[in-house]
């Protein structure tokens, strides 16, 4: 892959090259809980400083890992679906997922989609639109005859609550017995990224994430129109003992449910 400058990625979209710096970092270890080469070579075929992000961990690469858990579920069951992932980013989920039959379309604004193109190997059955997800008239591409699965990784924390919503009634409306898969934060993550910001490292601060979402208010996703269920999906194990058993207590007690980040599970009916 040639070296392509990414520093003109800014904002929201510079998060892209955050969350794929953590992946690849956590792939290339031998320890590492997720295997991702294309995360690796995409990563080094960027010309970007990523120590500007600080230290790196494994959760990034564990929500990739529920992520895939949670779309092979619906896969196996749908192997000729599409794959609507939405503002995906710098993210090579296709090629983790891929079964020779699904088709993948990446919705995402300009800059990032003509990286995408520009580094990653094309396929006949991926294809990229570049505008935002809040513009629905990208539903308008999807051919939801053999099954729909929209996915939001790192994207509705961003949002307003209003826009969340109003997508995902949308899509419960026009994509009956599809899914959708998102992550969110608890509301004291979003509250403090909105008053003091999430610090990384001297150079970068993350962005504000103003909408919160946690299992505890599944209620208001099952009041839409359209949705039939919602749950969420376990964490996979991560890597040590003590983050292991810790991460099993939490992602089990109920009385935890405010104050993790889920992924979650919306199917349409």
């Amino acid at each position: 892959m040639p070296v392509i400058d990414a520093r003109h990625l800014t904002a929201i979209s510079e998060t892209a090259l955050l969350t794929l710096h953590q992946r690849a970092t956590e792939a290339a270890r031998a320890d590492g809980v997720i295997d991702d080469p294309m995360a690796i070579a995409l990563r080094d075929s960027l010309g970007y400083d990523y120590h500007h992000f600080g230290r790196t961990h494994q959760a990034t690469a564990l929500r990739a890992l529920a992520f895939d858990i949670a779309s092979r579920r619906y896969l196996d069951m749908h192997p000729r679906a599409i794959v609507v992932a939405l503002a995906e980013g710098l993210q090579t989920s296709f090629w983790r997922l891929d079964n020779g039959q699904i088709n993948w379309l990446s919705v995402d604004l300009e800059p990032i989609v003509q990286l995408r193109q520009e580094l990653l190997p094309s396929s006949d059955r991926l294809q990229h639109l570049a505008q935002s997800v809040l513009d629905h008239s990208w539903m308008d591409r999807v051919d939801a005859t053999d099954g729909v699965l929209i996915t939001a990784e790192g994207l509705f924390q961003y949002l307003e609550r209003d826009a969340v919503f109003d997508l995902i009634a949308t899509c419960a409306e026009r994509f009956p017995g599809g899914r959708l898969i998102f992550d969110s934060v608890p509301r004291f993550l979003s509250t403090y990224s909105q008053r003091r910001g999430i610090r990384l490292s001297r150079q970068y601060t993350a962005p504000p994430m103003p909408f919160s979402f946690t299992a505890a208010q599944y209620d208001e996703l099952r009041a839409i129109p359209g949705v039939r269920g919602v749950y969420e999906i376990e964490m996979p194990t991560g890597r040590g003992i003590f983050l292991a058993r810790t991460a099993s207590f939490v992602y089990r007690s109920r009385r935890l449910e405010r104050f993790r980040a889920p992924t979650n599970v919306v199917e349409f009916g």
